[in-house]
């Protein structure tokens, strides 16, 4: 089904979501509509952020908002459905898209597997009604659920479509870039360069992968990473975890900005913690670019201000191979809570794999390794 003919049906000119590689055409479609403002098109932290910007837009306009997610996300959004937009409490109508990863019966990944599983439970426990589109969904099909869920809505309830992979599909398809040097990758390099035995966490998506096919690459073991696979956004927190129980060893983070904007007040944590142990390390592309290079807000704030202000003891950014190398040298012994931004290029190779170790055999290695 074209993007075009469901949005087209849903008539809302407001979105507001999470960037999933499953709706990638949903998410295309409305950068090249709309770009990213606040009054059409909100592109949020994380996906309880959406529904409360959905929200608002609501009460401004007494129109019905879409909130578009990949299903991990849906645990974002238990709270504000169920303490906020229930009919029982404002009875707020509202859409929402749901990307539907680790489908039973379709391959995925493992952080995807019993989050697939209980999508649909998910939803029915939120109270919230839905349809399933597949490839063979058509516009019109669409437009009679759609005279279903406008009935809720004048009834202050909400309504859900859940895309399976390969439903939505848009021509225009554009590649986002931005002018820096490095790849997410090469860091990584440099960065392991430097933590030599230390531990490290990695945050979700292309850096896990990344860190896991650079150790293979360089024919070592892979128990002093820990891969976050899942759990967007809590990277920087698990190691937080780690470092204030194994003070005498030190414990680097390798975060994204968008994971890091995803749940940002772990950072206000880790600033205000006593740990002298922590390497805070956010790759900073721009982009959600793990799931199809749409933008993220990081380019248009300004990160140190915010270590800084959360109480991080040294605050440093960098774009390019040799002052990185130049920083990590700096900071590689430095105690207290270290906080480094480095400018990525946006990309990756096209034949980059997945970890082949599972994710439990991965947490009892690392384990081991503490020990």
């Amino acid at each position: 089904m074209k993007v075009e003919e469901l949005v087209s049906v849903i008539n809302s000119d407001f979105y507001a979501g999470v960037p999933d590689s499953l709706l990638a055409a949903l998410g295309n479609y409305l950068v090249q509509t709309y770009g990213v403002t606040p009054e059409h098109h909100v592109i949020a932290a994380n996906e309880g952020n959406a529904v409360a910007a959905a929200a608002g837009y609501h009460f401004a306009t007494g129109k019905v908002p879409v909130v578009y997610m990949q299903n991990s996300g849906q645990g974002n959004i238990v709270n504000p459905v169920a303490s906020l937009c229930n009919e029982k409490v404002y009875a707020i109508p509202m859409l929402y898209i749901v990307g539907w990863r680790g489908e039973p019966g379709v391959h995925d990944e493992p952080q995807h597997i019993f989050q697939g599983e209980i999508t649909l439970k998910l939803l029915e426990d939120m109270d919230v009604p839905y349809m399933i589109i597949d490839k063979d969904t058509t516009a019109a099909d669409v437009e009679a659920k759609m005279k279903e869920f406008n009935e809720l809505f004048a009834q202050g309830k909400q309504a859900s479509f859940v895309v399976r992979k390969g439903a939505l599909t848009y021509d225009n398809n554009p590649e986002y870039t931005n002018d820096y040097l490095m790849t997410r990758e090469e860091i990584i390099s440099h960065i392991i360069d430097v933590s030599k035995d230390d531990i490290v966490v990695a945050t979700t998506g292309k850096t896990g992968r990344e860190l896991f096919e650079l150790r293979e690459a360089r024919g070592e073991g892979h128990e002093k990473d820990f891969l976050t696979v899942g759990s967007m956004g809590h990277s920087s927190s698990i190691a937080l975890g780690i470092a204030a129980q194994k003070k005498d060893r030190r414990v680097w983070v390798i975060d994204g900005d968008g994971a890091m904007l995803m749940h940002m007040g772990g950072m206000a944590v880790i600033g205000s913690s006593d740990v002298d142990n922590l390497v805070h390390i956010v790759i900073n592309n721009g982009a959600h670019e793990s799931v199809g290079g749409l933008p993220t807000v990081a380019e248009k704030i300004d990160i140190l201000k915010i270590a800084e202000g959360c109480g991080y003891t040294s605050v440093s950014s960098v774009r390019d191979a040799e002052s990185l190398d130049k920083k990590l040298s700096e900071i590689k012994d430095a105690k207290g809570r270290v906080f480094l931004e480095i400018k990525s290029r946006i990309g990756s190779r096209a034949d980059l794999g997945r970890p082949t170790i599972p994710a439990r055999i991965n947490k009892e290695n690392f384990m081991e390794y503490l020990k």
